[in-house]
């Protein structure tokens, strides 16, 4: 080193500190903004340096997952988009029903007879009815499947007095023209059973009836909704409702047997059993019912 160099001190040995302290410099230097970088946000408790931006251990973690019950996370439908197609949910019982009992008991003519224009439906031990429980599911399912691209209509969303009679119901997804319709409900049979179930139109061609024509499509999106509901929810097929299998063909219910389209009912749970009344009652696993439900429908028009 020169006696112009920063160290001014003569001889061998100042020259060779002078040396050592010219490596150590940077060295330090670099040591100091590791630390700054690294430990200057250190019990800040924000996360945030001594500049304001993240730390690095702050961006070192992945976000976490988005909730499981938020329509449109990972519950949505998979398949092609649902642009164009109309789907109809049908919220069973009007929670108003209870308000108008003589209005609800009229009889309407089904096409094979004449049957009450609605009923109030069933609730749990706990006092949570069936008309709740339709409405929360039907909404779920068609927010996942709005995302979709579907249009979505509701026989009533909790806006009525009453109603609407069983024969209206049907008529309204006929009017739709809509390419799948589901009634949503929950059934109200003895404590012990246990289990979900669908209903299917039986092939009726009587008086003002006639479902030859969906029948067989009808199958196909009980078929659907059966497979994909028992995933989404881990429920069984309903243990006390024909063989077991989950699919249960009736000619006795107006809502079906007045459907120009493709329609089936969906039985979600007993609401008398006290363990399938705890899942009925679960808003998380209600969500995963308005999953099964929507990635059936999805299923159904994706054929």
């Amino acid at each position: 080193m020169s006696n112009g160099s920063f160290f001014s001190e003569p001889g061998r040995r100042g020259g060779t500190l002078a040396i050592v302290l010219v490596a150590l410099i940077p060295a330090c230097f670099v040591g100091w903004l590791l630390w700054s970088s690294v430990g200057a946000g250190e019990g800040k408790g924000d996360g945030q340096g001594a500049s304001g931006a993240p730390t690095m251990s702050s961006t070192s973690s992945p976000p976490p997952p988005s909730s499981p019950s938020s329509p449109g996370s990972s519950l949505a439908p998979s398949g092609k988009p649902l642009k164009g197609r109309v789907v109809v949910l049908d919220p069973g019982h009007n929670p108003h029903n209870r308000d108008h009992p003589s209005r609800i008991s009229r009889l309407v003519d089904i096409g094979t007879k004449k049957k009450e224009c609605d009923t109030t439906g069933t609730a749990t031990n706990s006092g949570y009815t069936e008309a709740s429980f339709t409405l929360d599911v039907a909404r779920r399912a068609r927010a996942l499947l709005e995302a979709r691209g579907a249009t979505v209509r509701f026989t009533q969303d909790g806006d009525r007095p009453y109603g609407p009679c069983v024969d209206e119901r049907a008529q309204m997804g006929n009017k739709a023209h809509a390419d799948a319709v589901v009634s949503i409900h929950a059934d109200g049979a003895a404590a012990g059973e246990r289990g979900f179930h669908v209903i299917l139109p039986k092939s009726v061609h009587s008086g003002g009836a006639d479902t030859s024509a969906i029948a067989a499509p009808s199958r196909h999106l009980g078929e659907r909704l059966l497979s994909r509901f028992t995933k989404a929810t881990g429920s069984e097929p309903a243990d006390y409702i024909g063989d077991g299998s989950g699919l249960n063909v009736r000619g006795d219910l107006g809502g079906l047997n007045l459907s120009t389209v493709p329609k089936v009912f969906i039985e979600c749970g007993n609401m008398r059993d006290a363990k399938d009344a705890a899942q009925l009652t679960d808003a998380k696993w209600r969500e995963r019912a308005a999953s099964g439900i929507a990635q059936g429908i999805t299923d159904f028009l994706n054929e």
